[in-house]
């Protein structure tokens, strides 16, 4: 996207104020995205952004500026901007030297979506609504979203630094909405990935589409979820937004140097039970936040924050490492090249364990099976949060039996580490998710087996 002779004189004029780091993020991005909507096509656009980020580190103090002029004349402005605003005097010339750095990717595209007919992903679109309709006849409204993007990005800093990424994501996702004597039900289902257009080898969009629809019409028969404290199955795969939100965002080094997670100052210490081991890994294949090199151009890592129940790290960007004297773990993101990057999660999970999941389920005589977890929200500082429970079941004397209306999960996540008495062997992805913090929204996967907390608060309406 720039020259490299004009990155080394930008960087130059950005350090030229005293500064000690400067960095340039350079990002362009191309997305198309279609939504059908009760058998119409609402939406059909394709769109493009541009532009370059340059930050100035002086002392505390940092300077941000960004433009869509990639000129050098723009840039050399920019870059004068950001430095001003995090100068504290000085002057004179810096020269930086660029040198390329590379990681790998961590999957390979095998179709681009760019080159593929927007009539191909309409007719994407037809086939899920039509297989929603065929599947449930209570099935009254149908909307189905096709989406894919290809982010280029190039940071280059003052450190000599020169690093870039290509990555292309593809999403597909279907809502169904049932009606029947006690109202309406909805059911959703979707995917995405870190690949191309040969995501559609690998998923049936009718399938996504029937499957969507079987929840919207059975919970037309749901009863009222139950209240209280009890045990709680969590089936594998989107249970990992709960240890997103409960523990992850607790685990960033940014919100534990602020003393705003109830993690913080408690390396080497026991949190969980020996069961949980949590890891965030950047470099898993194909996974929903997976990328070669973050947006500060350091590689993508696997980074173990709990093991065997201890805590032994936390998540870092380059700011907050280099305060510490410690290497980036590979953290570092931004929603756009208008943002500066912060600490952030990548592909966060829970590994599988060794208990059969059909051995979960008969060893707990009467609870909850959440097969959906929905949005959440949580305190970092004192780790309490409420999920959503968008499939569940309840299970009485050791078997799944009647599903239940959505109602909340309600803990906290240092207590939920403690309370893991069993872990299946059938680890899966959840579904594709975007994490949103200080107002950026940057896309996340997460991932758990079934597994069993032996006490959460569900927040139902039966009596």
């Amino acid at each position: 996207m720039i020259e490299r002779d004009v990155l080394e004189r930008v960087l130059g004029e950005a350090m030229a104020r005293g500064g000690r780091f400067a960095e340039v993020f350079a990002e362009d991005v191309r997305t198309t995205g279609a939504v059908l909507d009760d058998g119409k096509v609402e939406d059909l656009s394709s769109g493009r952004d541009r532009g370059v980020g340059l930050r100035v580190v002086s002392g505390d103090t940092t300077g941000f500026a960004h433009t869509s002029d990639l000129s050098e004349t723009g840039l050399l402005h920019a870059a004068r901007t950001a430095a001003a605003a995090a100068s504290k005097g000085g002057g004179g010339t810096v020269q930086v030297a660029l040198d390329e750095q590379s990681a790998p990717a961590p999957n390979r595209v095998a179709t681009d979506p760019g080159g593929v007919a927007k009539a191909t992903k309409v007719e994407l679109l037809r086939q899920a609504d039509e297989a929603a309709r065929e599947a449930e006849t209570v099935v009254s409204q149908v909307m189905a979203r096709y989406g894919d993007s290809r982010r280029q990005i190039l940071v280059a800093n003052s450190d000599g630094l020169l690093a870039t990424d290509d990555q292309i994501k593809t999403s597909f996702s279907v809502a169904c909405v049932a009606e029947g004597d006690v109202g309406l039900q909805t059911g959703h289902r979707s995917v995405g990935h870190t690949i191309g257009f040969e995501l559609f080898d690998r998923y049936d969009v009718q399938e996504l589409a029937r499957d969507a629809a079987r929840v919207a019409a059975l919970k037309l028969e749901a009863r009222p979820a139950p209240s209280g404290s009890m045990p709680v199955v969590i089936g594998p795969g989107s249970g990992g937004v709960l240890f997103h939100e409960a523990c992850g965002h607790g685990l960033e080094a940014d919100l534990v140097r602020k003393g705003a997670s109830v993690f913080a100052n408690r390396i080497g210490e026991q949190v969980a039970t020996p069961l949980v081991t949590i890891i965030d890994d950047g470099t898993v294949p194909g996974e929903w936040g997976c990328f070669a090199v973050d947006d500060e151009g350091r590689p993508a890592q696997r980074n173990v924050l709990i093991e065997d129940g201890y805590l032994v790290d936390y998540m870092w960007d380059g700011l907050r490492a280099d305060q510490e004297g410690r290497p980036s773990s590979g953290n570092g993101r931004r929603q756009t090249y208008r943002h500066l990057p912060m600490v952030r999660m990548t592909n966060t999970y829970l590994p599988g364990g060794q208990d059969d999941p059909a051995d979960i389920i008969a060893g707990t005589e009467n609870g909850v099976y959440v097969a959906t977890l929905g949005g959440g929200q949580v305190n970092t500082a004192t780790g309490d949060f409420v999920f959503g429970m968008t499939e569940a079941y309840l299970i009485e004397n050791g078997e799944i039996t009647a599903p239940i209306r959505e109602g909340n999960l309600i803990g906290s996540g240092p207590d939920t580490l403690t309370r893991i008495d069993a872990l299946g062997d059938d680890f899966a992805w959840g579904p594709p998710g975007m994490c949103g913090k200080d107002g950026q929204g940057v896309p996340v996967g997460d991932g758990v087996p079934t597994l069993r907390v032996t006490s959460l608060t569900i927040g139902g309406t039966a009596a």
